[in-house]
Parts: C-alpha cells; structure tokens; sequence
C-alpha cells in the first residue's frame, strides 16, 4: 500500500508541477525525462531523473570511466579499522591492491573483451523456468544491444560450463568473514573494484572463486555449452535499434549442486547455482524494488552507498556470498512504472480533467512515449548497482503486480480502463513486463501452453486480460522434489469485480493435480497478502461522495491534491484497498479460492503455504481449522495440529526490498486490526489470524506492542530443513535504515 507519509505526498506534489512544465528540443521533439545511452564499451551510466534512479551525466568521449562510488574509501559500518574497503577489494587474499606490482594490479583488474564486440543496454539477466522430469534444469539468459555498437556475424554466442564431478564447498578463506560487500563486476558497471561478490571475475581464471565457493576450474572433466542467441525482439527509437537476444540454458543435474560459469562472446565471466538432483532448493523472495513518488531515495542511503537502492540488496548478495541462493523469486513491482506519468507527451492527458480522458485520443506521440519509457526504464532500473548484480548471478522468477505497469492498473472504473491512452499503458507494461521480467515475447513465442508447444514448460496461460490485450501469464514452478512454486499472475485479469478468472483458476488447478504424488509442499505467490488485516472502514470513508478531503482534492485545493489520484480523481488510496483480496469487491472470490486451496490440500496430502508481498511491512497471517467451544463446564478449545490441519496455510507477507514502510501511525493501526477476529470463514470450518512473531525489535529489544507488523525493509530467505522438510521462511528485517544489515 504506497502510504507514504504528508512529506512524501508534498514533495511528489512539487515534482509533479515541475515536470508537467513540458518543453521540446531543437528538433521539434519533446525532451524526455528518461532515456539512457548504450553502455560505451560495457561502462555507460544511465541517465534517469531523480524519481527512482538518480541521475547521472553522459560519458564525455575519450574520458576514461569513473568507478562508482558504492562505498567510500572509510571503513563501512560494523568494520573494524584494519578492514578498509581497499583491502576488501583484494578479495581473500588480504592483501591490498595498491601493494601489488603494477603488472599485477593491472592483471587482476584486466576484464576481458567481447569478441565479436556487443554494445549492451542491459544484461545478462537470468531467468529459471524449471526442471522437468528427467532431471533436466531449464531457463535462459537475456541481453539487449544497440545495434548501432554491435556485430552480429555471427550472432551472439553463450557459453556456459560446469563440472558434475565438482563437490561445492566453503572457502575457509571467507567462511563467516563478511564484515563488507563491495559490488563486484559487472558488464553494466565493470570498473568495480571488489573481488569477493558472488560473480567476480578474479586474476586466474583457471582457480577461480564464485563467492564462497571453490571450483577446480577449466579441466577435461568440465561440460561446455555453446547456445546461439535467439532474436525475439527488436526495439526501434530515436536512438536507432536494439535487439533481444535469448539464450536458452539446459543443465542436467548432477549427485553435487555445481556452479555454473558462463560469458557472452568470451567476454566477463559471470556464474550461478544450480542444486543437485535430489536436493531441495534455497531462494530468496523479495517486492516492491522502488520508491513511491515523493519519496527520496537518499533518506536510505547508508554510510558509504551510492543509492538507497542498494543496502538491502547487498545484504541478500552477503547471504548468497555464504549459501548460494538458486532462485530469486520477485512477487511483484520488481520496480516502479509510475514516473510514466512525468513524460512530456502525456502531461496533456494527466492535466485533462476525468471527464475528458475517457476519450482522449491515443496520438502517435503518446504511443512512442509509452514504449520509449518502457524501454529505457528497464534498462536504467535493470543495470545498475546491486540489483544487477543479483539478476545475474541468482536466476529470476517473477510475477506482475501494478507498480509493473503503473500504480493500481485494474482497480480503476471501467470506463478509465478502457480509455485509449490508459489502456495503451497496460498493454504495453504487460508486454515489456513479459519481455524483460519473463524472457517471452508473446507474438515470438505463440500462445500455446500445451506440452512442447512453449519454451517455458512452467508457463500456464490463462484468459484473455480485459485491459493487457494478452492472457494471463502464471507459472509452476519446481524448487526441489518436496517443493513447488505456484506464481499465479493476479493482474493481467484484474478488474474492479475480479482478480483471476475461473478459466485462469482451473487451469492452475489442473496443472496442480498432475503434480507428481511424491510433492510434500506448494507454495503460492500471491502479489497482494490473502490472509491480512482488513481496513473495511477506511475503504468505506475513501469511497464515500460525502468524504470532504476527496471532495476537496477534487476541487484542485492545492494542499488536498495528494488525497486523489492524478487519473480519475478518486481517493489516492482507494486502488490500493480495491486491490486486496479482503476488499469487499474480491470478498467472495477470495473465500472461494481459499476453500479450493484446502480442497487441492487434502486431496493431494500437500501443505499448501502463501507468499505475498505489496504492503511495504512484514507479517506473517494463518488460515487454520475452525476449533469451536463445546459449551462444557471447562469450554476449552485444542487447535487441530499443523500436522494434520489440512486447512492449515501460512500467509508469509515481505515487503518492501527497496520502498518506504508506510508512517508509524499506519503500523500501529494495521497491528491493531491484527487482534481482530474474523468470522468470514466460519461457515467453511475455517479461522484466521495474524501471527504475534515479532516479539522483539532487530537490536534485541523486546516489543511491548505492534508484535504482528514489522514496518522496515525486508525479504526472506527460503530454504527446506533436510531433517523434517518443512520449509523455513527467514523474513530478513533491516535493523537500521540503510545500513545494508538485517536480522532473521
């Protein structure tokens, strides 16, 4: 929910003013607000405005390149003295680069060329998809070069090894030493200096390490993949043409979980993890990677980092430094569309009056100023810092949620909807979202999810989106012979009266009930919490005509305007509230899937267990068997253990990785919603509660109230107890803002 608090709201007011100030160029074109240049022989910087990604200047030709300033040369926080950030960049070995002979240094810094030479905008970014019944573990890699700055002959070529016989093992070197992270190369930022992240690129490549792991290098044992890319798309803008190229990864799994190293036409060595055979995998969950507007990225930015982007980032990457992470599951808003609306072409139509956009034409300027945005927005949000860094080394599997396209896309009236130039947005952030985020281009790819029909055995399509112009696109996933991952896509068929189709919901089931028998756990990523406080009344008072806050925003009061949104001028947070599952317009459908889930749960003896994220807070909410009193003399209740409760699921709720938390004031009332109890169920034998687990604050104080709701930054760490094959939800809580530590 993008409560962000008055001086958030103030400061977006003013933004807002300064960029409806529309101006063109000397061409005749608009200025836009965020294009970026094609990385100058891998060392380019983005160009964004200061909403989300700071700006930075072009590269002056023949300059050489800045490093970034991830950290200062001071010691970071929780360092001690002796460990200065010139000697964390020397890796493990302790010994400082300025020491080091000159052919030294300038051995161990060399990163190797392209050959043939490509210009890249973005990437690699990785993507997992699953591993099918042979073993076999399936994804791909994705890329997109200027074509201006690239040679195609051949195409592009990757190349990725492993050894089956390497056993994974901690580098004694490292183990449990991790008192700073210095971002490693990269081919977006390759002038980094630190040797120690999971994806460095170190003197010998033949005894390199991957994070805390040792592999023996290039030997005769080694499996080699050579993959051609596969063009699936080609963007067109002023700036010429850029292509995207995909690299389909097939690896068959082995007795060891093994690192595999791959590069792009022999140039920066990069890797990733893939578990063994029969081993259950370890991921990382994460939502809601960007700022709302208003809010200022540098109130987050810690002592030595260059972005408040960054510190929580960092700390997934310290994790995956000491135990390889094998997926990173995005539930959405894996970064933040709505500074679309800063755009010069479009201010005439966020200036127009509610009455008027519902016919506003969809110019040729509107539609080549969506598509530019999109464009350059994933590219600047998708290469920089640690993020990058992450969506190289840990393959991605996401799923769309609003901020994906822009803020509440299908809770809105119908006829803002299906309004030209706000239907246009939809479509096309679905798209890019499939393009970036999924690696699939609809029309490349078809529309056909039957078996060996598509790329992506994962992949469920459901029914046509009402407003995307596509189905929607959900995913099944396999995390493991006990474990399962459901990614079902609750915003390509959203709308006020609905969040998934019965089409979309049977064909998700279907897929269930061919899970194999041996499958002990389903988790399903939901965008939005299924099992959360309800705030009926503040959906009542914002959706009330006699609400005289609105009625005032409505009337252009300058200091009401943040009380309603800038695309009907309904209440700001009314889409928000229209988006939860406990929103009375979803009640029933919510109530209604519940019980499915518990029907599949007994039928396949599978306990079935929620991932949410959105609400910028960390909680953690149960649905359970409805235990009801007997009315004795004692009138003692027993729950029905977890064990043996197929109606038991937890609702594990993190949120935000990057974005606010919501005011202290909005905590304490959720929290306070926590303690109430919710009959809505109990017609179905079924009971819901929050759960009291954060009995203490990250310093080790204890918690005398608001024990249910956690307001700071956070993702969780997922992993299966080899012992019982329970999975473990580590929701990771940054102690102090923007420090880049957190607390499990």
């Amino acid at each position: 929910m993008d409560t962000v608090g008055w001086h958030a709201q103030r400061r977006a007011r003013k933004e807002a003013h300064h960029f409806s100030e529309i101006q063109r160029g000397p061409d005749g074109r608009y200025l836009p607000v965020e294009e970026i240049d094609p990385l100058p022989d891998g060392s380019g910087r983005a160009q964004a405005g200061n909403f989300g990604i700071p700006r930075s200047s072009s590269p002056t030709p023949g300059a050489p390149p800045v490093p970034p300033e991830y950290f200062t040369d001071k010691p970071v926080q929780n360092v001690s003295a002796s460990h200065s950030i010139e000697q964390l960049a020397s890796g493990s070995s302790g010994v400082s680069l300025a020491h080091m002979h000159a052919v030294e240094r300038s051995r161990v810094q060399r990163l190797p060329r392209m050959e043939p030479h490509l210009q890249l905008m973005v990437g690699p970014l990785l993507r997992y998809d699953t591993v099918d019944e042979n073993g076999l573990w399936r994804g791909a890699a994705l890329i997109i070069t200027a074509d201006s700055g690239s040679f195609y002959e051949p195409f592009p070529v990757l190349t990725y090894q492993w050894d089956p016989e390497e056993i994974a093992r901690p580098s004694p070197s490292m183990q449990g030493s991790y008192p700073g992270y210095d971002l490693g190369p990269h081919p977006a930022d390759p002038h980094a200096t630190a040797m120690a992240g999971p994806s460095a690129q170190l003197p010998d490549i033949n005894e390199a390490y991957f994070g805390d792991y040792k592999g023996k290098g290039n030997t005769r044992d080694d499996q080699t993949q050579h993959v051609t890319g596969q063009e699936i798309y080609v963007y067109s803008g002023n700036g010429g043409t850029f292509t995207f190229w995909r690299f389909p990864i097939q690896i068959q799994l082995g007795l060891n979980e093994i690192c595999i190293k791959y590069r792009i036409n022999g140039g920066m060595q990069l890797a990733f993890f893939v578990p063994a055979r029969h081993q259950n995998m370890r991921w990382a969950a994460h939502s809601c990677n960007g700022f709302s507007a208003g809010v200022n990225p540098d109130d987050f930015r810690g002592p030595g980092f260059k972005s408040g982007y960054d510190p929580m980032w960092i700390d997934l990457l310290r994790k995956h430094v000491e135990r390889p992470f094998h997926v990173l599951v995005g539930g959405g808003d894996q970064l933040y569309c709505d500074s679309l609306t800063r755009e010069p072409e479009i201010q005439e139509w966020i200036l127009a009056k509610p009455s008027m956009k519902k016919n506003f034409p969809l110019t040729g300027e509107i539609v080549s100023c969506v598509d530019r945005f999109f464009f350059n927005h994933y590219c600047s949000s998708f290469r920089m810092g640690a993020f990058a860094r992450a969506n190289s080394s840990i393959p991605m599997l996401n799923m769309c949620d609003d901020h994906d396209l822009i803020d509440g896309f299908g809770s809105y009236p119908e006829e803002l909807q299906h309004s030209p130039v706000f239907k246009h947005i939809g479509v096309r952030g679905y798209f890019f979202y499939l393009l970036f985020q999924c690696f699939i281009n609809p029309l490349h790819d078809n529309l056909d999810d039957r078996a060996g029909k598509h790329m992506f055995k994962s992949l469920i399509l459901g029914a046509q989106g009402p407003y995307v112009g596509l189905p929607s696109h959900s995913f099944l996933s396999y995390l493991g012979p006990d474990v399962h991952i459901l990614m079902l896509d609750c915003r390509a068929e959203r709308k006020r009266s609905q969040v998934c189709s019965e089409f979309e919901y049977q064909k998700a089931f279907e897929r269930i009930r061919y899970l194999p028998s041996d499958v002990k756990h389903l988790v399903v990523q939901l965008g939005i919490p299924i099992a959360y406080p309800r705030m009926v009344f503040l959906e009542a008072a914002l959706d009330s005509k006699l609400n005289p806050l609105i009625a005032l925003g409505r009337s252009g009061t300058a200091a009401f305007s943040s009380f309603v949104n800038k695309f009907n001028a309904d209440a700001e947070l009314l889409d928000d509230l229209n988006d939860h599952w406990t929103a009375k317009c979803h009640k029933k459908e919510r109530n209604w899937f519940i019980q499915q889930m518990q029907g599949i749960a007994r039928m396949k003896s599978l306990r079935i267990s929620f991932l949410s994220g959105d609400v910028h807070c960390a909680a953690v909410g149960v649905l359970k068997t409805l235990v009801r009193s007997n009315g004795g003399k004692n009138n003692r209740t027993i729950d029905v253990p977890p064990e043996t409760d197929y109606r038991y699921m937890i609702n594990v709720v993190t949120s935000a990785i990057v974005n606010t938390p919501p005011p202290n004031g909005v905590i304490a009332m959720v929290s306070t919603l926590a303690t109430k109890t919710h009959r809505t169920l109990h017609h179905a034998e079924t009971d819901e509660a929050m759960l009291p687990i954060f009995t203490k604050e990250p310093n080790g104080n204890h918690r005398l109230q608001n024990k249910y709701i956690m307001g700071r930054r956070n993702w969780c760490a997922v992993s299966c107890d080899p012992e019982t094959q329970e999975l473990e939800f580590d929701i990771r809580v940054e102690m102090e803002k923007g420090v880049g530590v957190s607390f499990g």
